[in-house]
Protein backbone atom coordinates (compact mmCIF):
# COMPACT_ATOMS: atom_id res chain seq x y z
CA UNK A 1 0.00 0.00 0.00
CA UNK A 2 0.89 3.54 0.19
CA UNK A 3 1.41 4.22 3.75
CA UNK A 4 4.41 3.01 6.09
CA UNK A 5 4.58 3.40 9.58
CA UNK A 6 2.09 2.87 12.90
CA UNK A 7 2.55 5.59 14.71
CA UNK A 8 4.75 7.97 12.51
CA UNK A 9 2.49 7.32 9.44
CA UNK A 10 3.54 8.05 5.89
CA UNK A 11 0.88 8.13 3.48
CA UNK A 12 3.00 9.03 -0.31
CA UNK A 13 0.85 10.00 -3.90
CA UNK A 14 1.92 11.02 -7.31
CA UNK A 15 3.02 9.33 -10.57
CA UNK A 16 5.91 9.91 -12.40
CA UNK A 17 4.42 12.74 -14.89
CA UNK A 18 1.61 13.77 -12.54
CA UNK A 19 1.13 17.23 -11.68
CA UNK A 20 2.61 16.97 -8.11
CA UNK A 21 3.67 14.66 -6.06
CA UNK A 22 4.00 14.46 -1.98
CA UNK A 23 3.04 13.03 1.07
CA UNK A 24 0.92 13.17 4.44
CA UNK A 25 2.73 13.05 7.87
CA UNK A 26 0.82 11.66 10.69
CA UNK A 27 2.02 11.31 14.40
CA UNK A 28 4.55 14.31 14.27
CA UNK A 29 4.77 15.78 17.85
CA UNK A 30 3.23 18.78 18.24
CA UNK A 31 4.98 22.04 18.95
CA UNK A 32 8.48 21.45 16.95
CA UNK A 33 9.97 23.90 14.79
CA UNK A 34 9.74 22.95 11.36
CA UNK A 35 9.72 25.17 7.88
CA UNK A 36 10.32 24.10 4.24
CA UNK A 37 13.94 24.70 4.99
CA UNK A 38 14.18 21.96 7.44
CA UNK A 39 13.06 19.28 4.58
CA UNK A 40 14.38 21.46 1.29
CA UNK A 41 18.41 20.20 1.95
CA UNK A 42 17.29 16.24 1.73
CA UNK A 43 15.27 16.87 -1.28
CA UNK A 44 17.49 18.68 -3.47
CA UNK A 45 20.52 16.22 -2.24
CA UNK A 46 17.81 13.41 -4.29
CA UNK A 47 16.99 15.93 -7.03
CA UNK A 48 17.56 14.66 -10.58
CA UNK A 49 19.74 16.65 -12.84
CA UNK A 50 22.75 17.53 -10.62
CA UNK A 51 25.32 16.01 -12.63
CA UNK A 52 26.23 14.13 -15.63
CA UNK A 53 26.05 10.55 -13.76
CA UNK A 54 22.73 11.11 -12.65
CA UNK A 55 19.13 11.80 -15.32
CA UNK A 56 18.90 15.46 -16.93
CA UNK A 57 15.34 15.87 -16.05
CA UNK A 58 15.44 19.09 -14.55
CA UNK A 59 13.22 19.14 -11.54
CA UNK A 60 13.79 21.93 -8.67
CA UNK A 61 12.15 19.59 -5.88
CA UNK A 62 10.61 22.40 -4.17
CA UNK A 63 8.71 21.76 -1.13
CA UNK A 64 5.34 23.25 0.26
CA UNK A 65 3.85 22.60 3.33
CA UNK A 66 0.17 22.76 3.45
CA UNK A 67 -0.83 21.40 6.51
CA UNK A 68 0.09 20.90 10.20
CA UNK A 69 2.01 23.63 10.90
CA UNK A 70 1.33 27.39 12.10
CA UNK A 71 3.95 30.51 12.45
CA UNK A 72 6.94 27.62 12.20
CA UNK A 73 5.44 25.13 14.87
CA UNK A 74 4.01 21.47 14.28
CA UNK A 75 0.14 21.55 15.46
CA UNK A 76 0.38 18.30 16.21
CA UNK A 77 -2.12 17.30 13.05
CA UNK A 78 -1.38 15.89 9.73
CA UNK A 79 1.12 17.59 7.67
CA UNK A 80 0.81 17.72 4.80
CA UNK A 81 3.99 18.49 1.57
CA UNK A 82 3.53 19.02 -1.81
CA UNK A 83 6.44 18.79 -4.58
CA UNK A 84 5.49 19.97 -7.95
CA UNK A 85 6.57 18.13 -11.55
CA UNK A 86 7.65 20.83 -13.82
CA UNK A 87 9.55 19.04 -16.07
CA UNK A 88 7.49 17.11 -17.80
CA UNK A 89 8.05 15.01 -21.06
CA UNK A 90 4.75 12.23 -21.30
CA UNK A 91 5.47 12.43 -24.96
CA UNK A 92 8.93 10.53 -24.54
CA UNK A 93 7.02 7.14 -22.95
CA UNK A 94 4.96 6.43 -26.40
CA UNK A 95 6.42 3.12 -26.59
CA UNK A 96 4.99 2.13 -23.56
CA UNK A 97 1.74 1.54 -25.09
CA UNK A 98 3.34 -1.09 -26.98
CA UNK A 99 6.32 -2.61 -25.24
CA UNK A 100 6.27 -3.61 -20.96
CA UNK A 101 9.91 -2.53 -21.01
CA UNK A 102 12.03 -5.22 -19.46
CA UNK A 103 12.41 -5.70 -15.92
CA UNK A 104 10.63 -2.61 -15.73
CA UNK A 105 6.78 -2.22 -13.67
CA UNK A 106 4.96 -1.88 -16.87
CA UNK A 107 4.38 -5.71 -17.25
CA UNK A 108 3.05 -6.16 -13.45
CA UNK A 109 1.59 -3.18 -13.05
CA UNK A 110 -0.90 -3.59 -16.24
CA UNK A 111 -1.06 -7.46 -14.76
CA UNK A 112 -2.43 -6.08 -11.32
CA UNK A 113 -4.75 -3.46 -12.18
CA UNK A 114 -5.53 -4.18 -15.50
CA UNK A 115 -4.54 -0.69 -16.51
CA UNK A 116 -1.02 1.64 -16.17
CA UNK A 117 -0.11 5.26 -16.61
CA UNK A 118 1.01 5.69 -19.61
CA UNK A 119 4.21 7.82 -19.23
CA UNK A 120 6.90 6.98 -16.78
CA UNK A 121 6.82 3.98 -14.34
CA UNK A 122 3.71 6.10 -13.02
CA UNK A 123 4.01 4.79 -9.34
CA UNK A 124 7.19 2.70 -9.22
CA UNK A 125 9.16 5.52 -10.56
CA UNK A 126 11.35 6.88 -8.06
CA UNK A 127 9.56 10.43 -8.43
CA UNK A 128 7.00 8.91 -5.54
CA UNK A 129 10.13 8.52 -3.27
CA UNK A 130 10.26 12.43 -3.10
CA UNK A 131 7.19 12.19 -0.60
CA UNK A 132 9.58 9.48 1.39
CA UNK A 133 12.39 11.47 1.78
CA UNK A 134 10.13 14.91 2.72
CA UNK A 135 8.42 12.67 6.13
CA UNK A 136 12.07 11.29 6.40
CA UNK A 137 13.54 14.89 7.12
CA UNK A 138 10.87 15.39 9.67
CA UNK A 139 11.84 11.86 11.26
CA UNK A 140 15.20 12.75 11.30
CA UNK A 141 14.43 16.10 13.16
CA UNK A 142 12.04 14.35 15.84
CA UNK A 143 15.73 11.60 16.48
CA UNK A 144 17.83 14.58 16.43
CA UNK A 145 16.18 16.65 19.50
CA UNK A 146 15.45 13.53 21.43
CA UNK A 147 18.44 11.38 21.11
CA UNK A 148 21.02 13.20 18.94
CA UNK A 149 20.60 10.52 16.16
CA UNK A 150 22.87 10.65 13.63
CA UNK A 151 21.91 8.55 9.94
CA UNK A 152 24.95 8.89 7.30
CA UNK A 153 24.79 7.11 3.90
CA UNK A 154 27.25 6.46 1.11
CA UNK A 155 27.89 4.86 -1.95
CA UNK A 156 30.42 1.63 -1.18
CA UNK A 157 30.55 0.03 -4.92
CA UNK A 158 29.59 0.42 -8.47
CA UNK A 159 29.37 -2.32 -10.71
CA UNK A 160 32.31 -4.16 -9.89
CA UNK A 161 34.15 -1.30 -8.15
CA UNK A 162 34.00 -1.69 -4.05
CA UNK A 163 35.60 0.77 -1.23
CA UNK A 164 36.69 -1.80 1.63
CA UNK A 165 33.54 -2.57 3.46
CA UNK A 166 34.84 -5.91 5.62
CA UNK A 167 32.76 -5.71 8.93
CA UNK A 168 35.92 -6.86 10.53
CA UNK A 169 38.21 -4.38 9.44
CA UNK A 170 38.71 -1.76 12.39
CA UNK A 171 39.82 0.86 9.55
CA UNK A 172 35.73 0.35 7.98
CA UNK A 173 34.50 0.12 11.53
CA UNK A 174 36.37 3.72 12.37
CA UNK A 175 34.84 5.00 9.42
CA UNK A 176 31.18 4.23 10.47
CA UNK A 177 32.30 5.79 14.07
CA UNK A 178 33.15 9.23 12.26
CA UNK A 179 31.84 9.52 8.57
CA UNK A 180 29.64 12.46 7.71
CA UNK A 181 26.81 14.33 5.23
CA UNK A 182 29.15 16.58 4.73
CA UNK A 183 31.84 14.38 3.87
CA UNK A 184 30.16 12.40 1.54
CA UNK A 185 28.97 15.27 -0.34
CA UNK A 186 32.51 16.25 -0.39
CA UNK A 187 32.97 13.35 -2.94
CA UNK A 188 30.48 14.86 -5.79
CA UNK A 189 28.13 13.07 -7.43
CA UNK A 190 29.77 9.90 -6.51
CA UNK A 191 29.44 10.66 -2.79
CA UNK A 192 31.68 7.60 -2.04
CA UNK A 193 34.12 8.41 0.91
CA UNK A 194 36.87 6.22 -0.10
CA UNK A 195 39.09 8.25 -2.61
CA UNK A 196 40.85 5.94 -4.05
CA UNK A 197 38.11 3.99 -5.62
CA UNK A 198 35.64 7.34 -6.11
CA UNK A 199 37.36 8.41 -9.25
CA UNK A 200 37.39 4.77 -10.93
CA UNK A 201 33.68 4.74 -10.12
CA UNK A 202 32.96 7.55 -11.76
CA UNK A 203 34.28 6.55 -14.76
CA UNK A 204 32.46 3.04 -14.59
CA UNK A 205 29.19 4.80 -14.61
CA UNK A 206 30.70 6.94 -17.31
CA UNK A 207 31.35 3.80 -19.34
CA UNK A 208 28.27 2.58 -19.37
CA UNK A 209 26.13 5.78 -19.96
CA UNK A 210 28.58 6.49 -22.97
CA UNK A 211 27.08 3.01 -24.44
CA UNK A 212 23.60 3.99 -23.49
CA UNK A 213 23.35 1.47 -20.99
CA UNK A 214 23.60 1.14 -16.81
CA UNK A 215 25.29 -0.17 -14.13
CA UNK A 216 24.14 -0.90 -10.14
CA UNK A 217 25.96 -0.58 -6.77
CA UNK A 218 25.43 -0.80 -3.38
CA UNK A 219 25.02 1.83 -0.83
CA UNK A 220 25.81 1.66 2.99
CA UNK A 221 24.24 3.27 5.67
CA UNK A 222 25.17 3.99 9.25
CA UNK A 223 22.86 5.16 12.55
CA UNK A 224 24.78 6.71 15.35
CA UNK A 225 23.70 7.73 18.83
CA UNK A 226 19.94 5.52 18.89
CA UNK A 227 19.22 4.34 22.02
CA UNK A 228 19.02 0.83 23.28
CA UNK A 229 15.81 -0.85 23.04
CA UNK A 230 13.82 0.16 20.42
CA UNK A 231 12.19 -2.68 17.89
CA UNK A 232 9.28 -5.09 18.48
CA UNK A 233 9.47 -9.40 19.10
CA UNK A 234 9.22 -11.14 16.90
CA UNK A 235 8.02 -9.75 13.71
CA UNK A 236 8.21 -6.43 14.06
CA UNK A 237 12.32 -6.90 15.01
CA UNK A 238 13.98 -3.53 13.64
CA UNK A 239 16.19 -4.89 11.15
CA UNK A 240 13.28 -7.06 9.60
CA UNK A 241 11.38 -2.89 9.79
CA UNK A 242 14.78 -1.91 8.25
CA UNK A 243 15.01 -4.27 5.72
CA UNK A 244 10.61 -3.80 4.77
CA UNK A 245 11.83 -0.27 4.09
CA UNK A 246 14.95 -0.40 2.07
CA UNK A 247 13.32 -3.18 -0.24
CA UNK A 248 10.46 -0.83 -0.67
CA UNK A 249 12.39 1.43 -2.14
CA UNK A 250 12.80 1.01 -6.25
CA UNK A 251 15.43 -0.75 -7.63
CA UNK A 252 16.82 -2.32 -4.10
CA UNK A 253 17.66 -5.73 -4.76
CA UNK A 254 18.79 -7.06 -1.10
CA UNK A 255 19.49 -5.91 2.69
CA UNK A 256 22.37 -6.86 4.32
CA UNK A 257 22.95 -6.00 8.50
CA UNK A 258 26.04 -6.38 10.54
CA UNK A 259 28.69 -9.16 9.35
CA UNK A 260 25.84 -9.95 7.36
CA UNK A 261 26.97 -12.83 5.10
CA UNK A 262 30.42 -12.41 5.32
CA UNK A 263 29.69 -13.66 9.11
CA UNK A 264 28.62 -17.31 8.51
CA UNK A 265 32.29 -18.04 7.60
CA UNK A 266 33.21 -17.60 11.30
CA UNK A 267 32.24 -19.17 14.60
CA UNK A 268 30.39 -18.16 16.90
CA UNK A 269 33.66 -18.49 19.63
CA UNK A 270 34.92 -15.35 16.69
CA UNK A 271 30.99 -14.07 15.83
CA UNK A 272 30.10 -13.37 19.45
CA UNK A 273 30.40 -9.98 20.74
CA UNK A 274 31.35 -9.86 24.60
CA UNK A 275 29.97 -7.37 26.83
CA UNK A 276 31.73 -4.34 28.53
CA UNK A 277 31.33 -2.17 30.95
CA UNK A 278 32.17 1.42 29.72
CA UNK A 279 31.80 4.43 32.84
CA UNK A 280 31.80 7.12 30.01
CA UNK A 281 28.03 6.00 29.11
CA UNK A 282 27.84 4.26 32.90
CA UNK A 283 25.87 0.99 31.42
CA UNK A 284 27.54 -2.51 29.51
CA UNK A 285 28.48 -2.32 25.99
CA UNK A 286 29.81 -4.82 23.09
CA UNK A 287 33.74 -4.94 22.64
CA UNK A 288 32.66 -5.52 18.77
CA UNK A 289 29.97 -4.96 16.93
CA UNK A 290 29.33 -8.24 14.26
CA UNK A 291 25.36 -8.07 15.36
CA UNK A 292 25.18 -4.32 13.42
CA UNK A 293 24.04 -2.82 16.73
CA UNK A 294 20.62 -4.85 16.87
CA UNK A 295 20.28 -8.10 18.70
CA UNK A 296 16.94 -10.38 19.33
CA UNK A 297 15.74 -7.78 16.76
CA UNK A 298 16.27 -4.53 19.56
CA UNK A 299 18.68 -2.22 19.55
CA UNK A 300 21.86 -2.13 22.05
CA UNK A 301 23.15 1.36 21.95
CA UNK A 302 26.07 0.61 19.39
CA UNK A 303 25.93 1.69 15.70
CA UNK A 304 23.25 -0.16 13.28
CA UNK A 305 24.90 -0.51 9.97
CA UNK A 306 23.64 -2.05 6.65
CA UNK A 307 24.46 -2.19 2.76
CA UNK A 308 21.10 -2.39 0.41
CA UNK A 309 22.37 -3.47 -3.45
CA UNK A 310 20.90 -1.57 -5.94
CA UNK A 311 20.23 -3.22 -9.62
CA UNK A 312 21.05 -1.72 -12.84
CA UNK A 313 18.46 0.53 -14.49
CA UNK A 314 15.71 -1.07 -16.24
CA UNK A 315 15.11 1.84 -18.45
CA UNK A 316 18.35 2.21 -21.03
CA UNK A 317 18.70 3.88 -24.92
CA UNK A 318 20.06 0.63 -26.23
CA UNK A 319 18.05 -1.27 -28.57
CA UNK A 320 16.73 -4.49 -26.77
CA UNK A 321 15.32 -7.08 -28.52
CA UNK A 322 12.02 -8.47 -26.69
CA UNK A 323 8.19 -8.70 -26.71
CA UNK A 324 5.15 -6.03 -27.40
CA UNK A 325 2.01 -6.49 -25.19
CA UNK A 326 0.23 -8.17 -28.06
CA UNK A 327 2.79 -11.42 -28.30
CA UNK A 328 4.75 -9.86 -31.02
CA UNK A 329 8.72 -9.78 -31.62
CA UNK A 330 10.44 -6.39 -31.47
CA UNK A 331 13.04 -3.70 -30.95
CA UNK A 332 12.29 -1.25 -27.89
CA UNK A 333 14.89 2.00 -27.67
CA UNK A 334 13.66 3.36 -24.54
CA UNK A 335 13.28 7.45 -24.81
CA UNK A 336 13.35 9.52 -21.83
CA UNK A 337 16.00 10.91 -19.64
CA UNK A 338 17.10 8.08 -17.30
CA UNK A 339 20.30 7.63 -14.55
CA UNK A 340 23.03 5.46 -15.73
CA UNK A 341 23.71 4.44 -11.99
CA UNK A 342 20.59 5.17 -9.86
CA UNK A 343 23.09 4.10 -6.89
CA UNK A 344 24.25 7.97 -5.87
CA UNK A 345 20.93 9.38 -5.76
CA UNK A 346 19.37 6.70 -3.53
CA UNK A 347 21.69 8.21 -0.68
CA UNK A 348 19.06 10.70 0.71
CA UNK A 349 16.31 8.03 -0.07
CA UNK A 350 17.58 5.53 2.32
CA UNK A 351 18.28 7.77 5.07
CA UNK A 352 15.16 8.71 4.91
CA UNK A 353 13.72 5.10 4.95
CA UNK A 354 15.85 4.91 7.97
CA UNK A 355 14.47 7.54 9.92
CA UNK A 356 11.02 6.49 9.45
CA UNK A 357 11.56 3.67 10.75
CA UNK A 358 13.51 4.57 13.97
CA UNK A 359 11.19 7.11 14.56
CA UNK A 360 8.29 5.43 14.65
CA UNK A 361 10.40 2.37 16.85
CA UNK A 362 11.01 5.04 19.19
CA UNK A 363 7.76 6.67 19.81
CA UNK A 364 6.46 2.74 20.12
CA UNK A 365 9.08 2.61 22.83
CA UNK A 366 8.32 5.70 24.61
CA UNK A 367 4.48 4.73 24.80
CA UNK A 368 5.35 1.69 26.57
CA UNK A 369 8.02 3.73 29.16
CA UNK A 370 5.41 6.30 29.62
CA UNK A 371 3.13 3.42 31.33
CA UNK A 372 5.63 2.38 33.70
CA UNK A 373 4.70 3.57 37.31
CA UNK A 374 1.40 4.30 35.81
CA UNK A 375 0.11 0.83 35.87
CA UNK A 376 0.08 -1.98 39.07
Amino acid sequence: MSTFGQLFRVTTYGESHCKSVGCIVEGVPPGMSLTEEDIQPQLTRRRPGQSKLSTPRNEKDKVEIQSGTEFGKTLGTPIGMIVKNEDQRPHDYGEMDEFPRPSHADFTYSEKYGIKASSGGGRSSARETIGRVAAGAIAEKVLQQISKVEIVAFVSQIGAIKMNRDPFNPKFQNLLNTITRDQVDSMGPIRCPDVTVAEDMVKEIEKYRGQKDSIGGVVTCVVRNLPTGLGEPCFDKLEAMLAHAMLSVPASKGFEIGSGFAGVELPGSQLNDPFVFDPEVNRLRTKTNNSGGIQGGISNGENIYFSVPFKSAATISQEQATARYNGTEGVLAAKGRHDPSVTPRAIPIVEAMTALVLVDALLIQKSRESLKGIVH
